[in-house]
């Protein structure tokens, strides 16, 4: 008889938060000939609100913030504030897919690139087709997807590192590529401003990044970094340097406020903005904030609802719109470098047994979890 594991499902709340976590006992997989099975350690806890992985709450929109998740909700036409209150039911099961853990066992065929052996610490690139992640066991049917961790970085933290703070990452370097034209190409300007726009995980890994690897390039004292706060408990979080300025974008003033309220704190208007807000409200007010020949920032998911909305006010405005895809394996490999020495300081997280799946969904749709939820499934600490 196969043994038997433990697979859990979340899918989207339904209007009494009841019955949207569900747990399954499945066999343990066998290993594949050429790749490994994993002994999943840690999983961020997502859910989804409509049926693409894409439009997924989970680190890359920093559920602790209910700003962003009513913007996921604004970009799918449902209102309301809270997913307790959608009153739809999705039924399409979410897998999870940040996952660090341990490798349980190697195939007979399988290459072992940088020395991976049973008991390796790894984290999991999320590629296309990534396995079921909340369960005890996954398996991947190569190395090429895995990423070892140092003894020294926790695996809780490392969970965070896939999605999110990879995302937020290639978002930072393509901003440096951005300033490269600005600061150093044939209509070269003194000095840029980067606005960050949020102050969930993901501009929160953005703003550290950005701040680590500025000081890096050779023009770092030509570049200023602001911050717009979407939720009134992001303001402390945000402001961790005198250098960084901040400004509130408080939901209930007019967009023209909004506006000089923050070429106010920037200086005037902004060079680059890295938005992290997923509402058509939030890119439009970015796109009115820039400088002509700036540039916004946004994820892939927000690009591909709003750029068909927003291509021709941008043409007017003289602007551009950059969409910046997840991130590389070799950039998650850096990510986990500069987290592993410290260059970098992780957002806060809050680990939760998988068992209490349920109500941690509950808190996250009432923002009672201070920072990234993430799901324990073995103790191997």
């Amino acid at each position: 008889m196969s043994k038997l594991c433990r697979q859990v499902s979340i899918e989207s709340p339904g209007p009494t938060l009841k019955d949207c976590v569900f747990s399954f006992d499945v066999p343990v997989p066998d290993v594949p000939m050429y790749g490994a099975r994993i002994r999943v350690v840690y999983a961020g806890a997502c859910y989804r609100v409509n049926r693409t992985r894409s439009a997924s709450v989970c680190s890359t929109s920093s559920v602790s913030s209910m700003s962003s998740l009513t913007g996921e909700m604004e970009g799918l036409g449902i209102q309301g504030s809270s997913p307790a209150h959608i009153g739809l039911r999705d039924g399409a099961l979410f897998p999870g897919y940040e996952v660090a853990g341990i490798v349980d066992a190697i195939g007979e065929a399988a290459e072992r690139p940088f020395g991976f052996t049973e008991g390796t610490r790894i984290v999991l690139f999320p590629y296309e087709g990534v396995p079921h992640g909340y369960a005890d066991y996954i398996v991947v049917p190569d190395f090429k997807c895995l990423v070892p961790i140092p003894g020294d970085l926790p695996l809780s933290v490392a969970a965070m590192l896939p999605t999110g703070a990879l995302l937020a990452s290639n978002s930072v370097d393509t901003a440096i590529q951005c300033l490269k034209t600005l600061l150093d190409g044939p209509n070269k300007k003194d000095k840029a401003t980067v606005l960050i726009v949020g102050t969930g995980g993901l501009a929160l890994w953005a703003l550290r990044l950005a701040s680590h690897h500025f000081k890096l390039c050779k023009y770092h004292n030509r570049i200023r970094i602001s911050v717009a706060t979407l939720k009134d408990e992001g303001f402390a979080l945000a402001k961790e340097s005198d250098q960084i300025s901040v400004v509130q974008w408080s939901e209930d003033l007019y967009e023209r406020q909004l506006i000089e309220r923050t070429n106010d704190a920037c200086g005037g208007p902004v060079d680059i903005v890295l938005n992290f807000g997923t509402t058509s409200r939030s890119l439009h007010r970015s796109l009115q904030c820039l400088a002509p020949g700036g540039m916004v920032l946004v994820t892939e998911d927000v690009g591909e609802k709003l750029m068909p909305k927003f291509a021709k006010k941008a043409e007017e405005l003289k602007v551009h719109i950059v969409v910046v895809p997840n991130g590389t394996i070799e950039q998650l490999r850096e990510l986990v470098f500069l987290v592993a020495r410290g260059d970098v300081e992780p957002p806060p997280h809050s680990v939760f047994p998988a068992e209490e799946a349920q109500e941690v969904v509950r808190k996250l749709c009432n923002s009672e979890i201070e920072g990234r939820a993430i799901l324990k499934f073995h103790d191997v600490d």
